[in-house]
């Protein structure tokens, strides 16, 4: 399956993120966002959601985007 974006960003949206990379699902809960299902999602970016979790950016958008390079 073709992936429609290459690198995920910390401005990008919660809620497209996981629409567009389904499996960052577990990610997002292994570093404990785990509103990644909520409305806050629908308007929060994952730089955002990460602040309000006090969760080190550098190191989820590592582990996202290592998520969606699997296959």
């Amino acid at each position: 399956m073709a992936k429609k974006e290459e690198k995920i960003e910390r401005e990008m949206s919660i809620e497209d993120t996981i629409e567009n990379h389904p499996e960052v699902v577990p990610v997002f809960e292994r570093h404990g966002l785990r509103c990644a299902g909520c409305k806050a999602a629908l308007f929060e970016n994952i730089e955002q959601g990460a602040k309000i979790y006090g969760i080190d950016m550098d190191v989820l958008l590592a582990d996202l985007n290592v998520a969606i390079s699997e296959d």
